[in-house]
């Protein structure tokens, strides 16, 4: 672990300018958000093609040449994906160099480039004017750029890191290693981050004064915040399936799951006491 909080840079493309003081650029922070996450959006500009392409994927943030790295480290996100996917493509056909010619460091790096972002909403913030309501949330986007692994010994830790980020230490609870053919029609893209940033909404309401002061508003509106977390409900077995019952280890990670999402969700609700009241959602 560091010994002091790591940031990333700002640049142009990371910077948050709009409520800029809910802004976050610390990494440990911003892994978090990313890990939390069930699904990431991954966007990118594929050849001859007007348009962005952006992805629902899952992924792990990682460093295989350091595994015991934590979140507040300098770490890669490794992205699962299907073999002949045009992601995987296009990122195989990108070619580069990691440093660039010496002394030339603003060479573009190897890799295809890539914007990641995950999204994780805690509350519906309703207030007594439909302009004053919110979201509570967190939200972060990294900025990198993506290569194929071939290395076959990071490509098992990718696999690894990436599925025991769905359920902890569900690896080594499964059929492991891979088949041959589960390795052929995998591949794994490792995205060097470059930078990235997170923004983030919490508190309850922040009408108005006019509102406030208007009894025949607060007479008929009613105003709070819905916490807004996931659940995990009953497992329910494979028709095929004979372990009974319920693991223990996946039992507790639904126990843990359903906790945390809840407190997570009433926590935000809470007022911030810095007497900070921004609002908005990630939209600069």
């Amino acid at each position: 672990m560091p010994r002091y909080e790591l940031t990333y840079p700002k640049e142009v493309h990371n910077t948050v300018k709009r409520y800029n003081s809910r802004a976050t650029y610390a990494l440990k922070t911003i892994h978090a958000i990313i890990d939390e996450a069930q699904l990431l959006h991954v966007s990118f500009q594929p050849d001859n093609s007007p348009f962005p392409a952006i992805l629902p994927m899952i992924g792990a943030m990682g460093s295989f040449a350091r595994p015991s790295a934590d979140s507040g480290d300098v770490l890669d996100l490794y992205l699962h994906g299907y073999v002949s996917s045009r992601l995987i493509n296009i990122s195989r056909a990108k070619t580069g160099t990691e440093e660039g010619k010496e002394g030339a460091k603003d060479e573009t790096p190897a890799g295809l480039p890539v914007t990641i972002a995950a999204s994780h909403v805690d509350g519906l913030v309703l207030a007594l004017s439909p302009n004053a309501h919110s979201y509570n949330y967190r939200s972060a986007v990294l900025f990198g750029y993506a290569t194929v692994v071939t290395d076959v010994p990071e490509k098992l830790y990718a696999m690894e890191k990436i599925t025991n980020g769905v359920v902890p230490g569900r690896w080594s609870q499964t059929r492991v290693p891979p088949n041959n053919a589960e390795m052929q029609s995998t591949s794994v893209l490792k995205v060097r981050i470059v930078t990235g940033s997170a923004k983030f909404r919490t508190g309850n309401t922040h009408d108005e004064r006019c509102d406030l002061d208007d009894e025949s508003v607060l007479n008929s509106v009613w105003a709070g915040v819905l916490p807004v977390h996931t659940t995990l409900g009953n497992p329910i077995p494979a028709p095929y399936n004979r372990i009974k019952p319920i693991p223990e280890y996946l039992e507790q990670f639904r126990t843990d799951f359903n906790t945390r999402s809840h407190a997570t969700a009433v926590e935000a609700a809470v007022e911030p006491t810095d007497g900070k009241m921004d609002t908005d959602l990630q939209d600069d």
